[in-house]
């Protein structure tokens, strides 16, 4: 039977998980020669290659996947098991990984985090701002952050913060120039500032009053990835914003932003927390749990 070392197995699934050497290595924080010599190691006791290594990219070889479908629920299991002797200590500890999009991160995660933080001195904390859908377990994350239809059917959620609503906003100086949309049909000619995904795909504005639900894709000179941007835009007066409210509320309350068409801004689901249906969990994700299950009351 062919005996290899568990941190070598560990460091071949970190490989995979971070999508090379170098990553891995900046993970683990040691140098990509010694995660080099690790693999070599190990693939050389199985006297199997394990990894395909391009230029540019590392994949898993055929048997390097039949090796991870079986080595990352025991990595899961043995790590979550070592955590289990955290009950042991007057406070938890280890590092916490959540993976969240960027408003929840700004405005929900960071808040709760800080806190957290604050009471449970020796645990550490890594946030992840992503807005893609991933695999949470596979990605090495104790948690994501996303809205409710978004969720696997196999993770258990709690949802964070108050429900959602998108603010319509734009510069006092713009809306004297060009008009003030009374109606989402009125922002055609308007310059409106538009959010491309790293996708590639732009953002679409959902509007909705009374029965009436309506969803266009702006028209506009200026297209930005993220909302702080789109919102620093809408200040200087390059256009019509559409941004969380959580966003924009300062800027409205000190007046370098007005809000229009607020009557058609429908109130979308929170956020929720969410994190494998497992029957254990590691101390600091309990604690984290406990801590969010407070906050909300």
């Amino acid at each position: 039977m062919v005996t290899v070392r568990l941190d070598h197995l560990e460091t071949f699934a970190l490989i995979v998980r971070c999508g090379g050497f170098r990553a891995a290595a900046a993970e683990r924080g040691v140098s990509s020669s010694v995660i080099s010599q690790t693999m070599a190691a190990l693939e050389q006791a199985l006297g199997l290659r394990l990894l395909n290594r391009t230029t540019r990219s590392v994949a898993a070889t055929e048997a390097g996947e039949r090796l991870l479908a079986r080595l990352r629920p025991a990595l899961d299991d043995i790590h979550l098991a070592l955590s289990e002797l955290d009950q042991l200590r007057e406070q938890p500890s280890g590092t916490l990984r959540i993976n969240a999009p960027g408003p929840a991160v700004d405005h929900i995660l960071c808040p709760l985090a800080f806190a957290f933080m604050e009471a449970h001195p020796e645990v550490k904390v890594e946030i992840v701002s992503d807005a893609a859908i991933i695999d949470i377990v596979g990605q090495g994350f104790d948690a994501g952050v996303r809205f409710g239809q978004q969720l696997a059917k196999d993770m258990i959620a709690l949802p964070l913060g108050q429900p959602l609503r998108y603010a319509i906003v734009a510069s006092p100086h713009y809306l004297g120039k060009r008009g003030r949309p009374n109606a989402p049909s009125d922002l055609v000619g308007h310059d409106c500032i538009r959010r491309r995904y790293p996708g590639g795909a732009l953002a679409t504005w959902a509007f909705g009053k009374n029965d009436e639900a309506v969803e266009i894709v702006p028209e506009g000179r200026l297209t930005l990835g993220s909302a702080h941007q789109e919102l620093q835009a809408a200040i200087a007066g390059q256009g019509i914003a559409h941004v969380l409210d959580d966003y924009a509320r300062a800027a409205i309350e000190d007046g370098r932003l007005v809000e229009v068409l607020a009557d058609w801004s429908p109130k979308l689901p929170s956020w929720f927390l969410y994190y494998p249906n497992r029957r254990h969990s590691s101390a600091a994700m309990r604690a984290f749990l406990d801590f969010v299950r407070k906050s909300a009351r």
